[in-house]
């Protein structure tokens, strides 16, 4: 099967890890960066995927940076968009892509919460615009999420996943187009109450933290939360429910804790302080300690 061309827009934290994945499943990948910095690193951050997950450098040859959006796209089946995460900016983008690219061309973004028809608002032929929310880093987490705004773009989306699932991902659809698609609602709504418990005093943020890991986290890879909930019996689940949903916490904006930690400047690890403190070396160990588990899991399925 042909693998054809694909364009990139974005060098960034997201972009050079999608490219590399695409050139490595044999797709020639223009990625475009209006940053002379970005592009001149493009090369480097890819071999040291490669190096990583111990690859041939031949994807290497698959890829070129561009500073020219047009020559990046032309001729290109696929457009997949990993600019910063501004509406107005990815709008106007994606109504240069339209102009730029051939009826048939998939334009894709690359969001990760912001509604794909908010983002399309701007271009005439909607149907060929669809969300692709990749994970980070995208060369290791396999998940994409492919979102619809309804029947009219499906087409798109069905060629879209097709793509990645040939490239090694896998994707999923979300049938309706809403903030945070699937994943970043789930892992939110996790947050609002892990932020909740400490605010409210129940327990500090490293208890938190064990809680998960140590305990329902440690099935999470391989039991999903409805899996589970089949397992033990859904009149189980519903028990639980009865008592524990009327007392969730249902705060309706950013809780008031967080907005405190950031408007203090307290913004997590870069910082050394957030909702715990972080000296530098901690901080690079659990840097560290994330590479080396997704570095793993995406030899392990390499090998499968």
């Amino acid at each position: 099967m042909a693998h054809p061309a694909i364009a990139v827009i974005g060098a960034g934290l997201m972009g050079h890890g999608i490219a590399y994945r695409l050139a490595a499943a044999g797709h020639e990948v223009r990625v475009h960066d209006p940053d002379p910095g970005a592009r001149q690193a493009l090369a480097a951050k890819i071999g040291d995927i490669c190096d990583l997950l111990g690859t041939s450098r031949a994807a290497l040859e698959r890829i070129s940076g561009h500073d020219d959006l047009a020559s990046a796209v032309a001729g290109v089946e696929v457009v997949i968009e990993a600019a910063p995460e501004r509406l107005e900016l990815k709008q106007s983008i994606f109504a240069e892509l339209e102009r730029l690219t051939a009826t048939g061309t998939i334009l894709a973004s690359n969001t990760s919460a912001l509604p794909i028809a908010r983002i399309a608002e701007k271009v005439g032929d909607r149907s060929r615009v669809v969300g692709t929310h990749f994970w980070n880093p995208p060369h290791l987490v396999p998940l994409v999420e492919v979102v619809l705004m309804g029947e009219a773009n499906r087409a798109s989306a069905e060629k879209a996943s097709a793509l990645l699932l040939r490239a090694g991902w896998h994707p999923v659809t979300v049938n309706r187009d809403i903030p945070g698609f699937i994943g970043n609602r789930l892992q939110h709504a996790l947050k609002r109450e892990a932020i909740a418990l400490v605010a409210a005093g129940v327990c500090d943020a490293e208890t938190i933290d064990d809680v998960v890991k140590l305990g329902f986290g440690a099935r999470l890879a391989v039991l999903g939360p409805l899996e589970q909930s089949d397992l033990v019996g859904l009149n189980l689940t519903k028990s639980i429910h009865d008592t524990l949903m009327p007392d969730l916490d249902v705060t309706a904006v950013t809780h008031p804790y967080l907005q405190d930690l950031v408007a203090r400047g307290d913004l997590g690890m870069k910082t050394g302080q957030g909702f715990r403190s972080w000296m530098p070396d901690q901080a690079e160990a659990v840097r560290q300690r994330l590479r080396e588990f997704l570095v793993s899991q995406a030899r392990s399925r390499r090998q499968d």
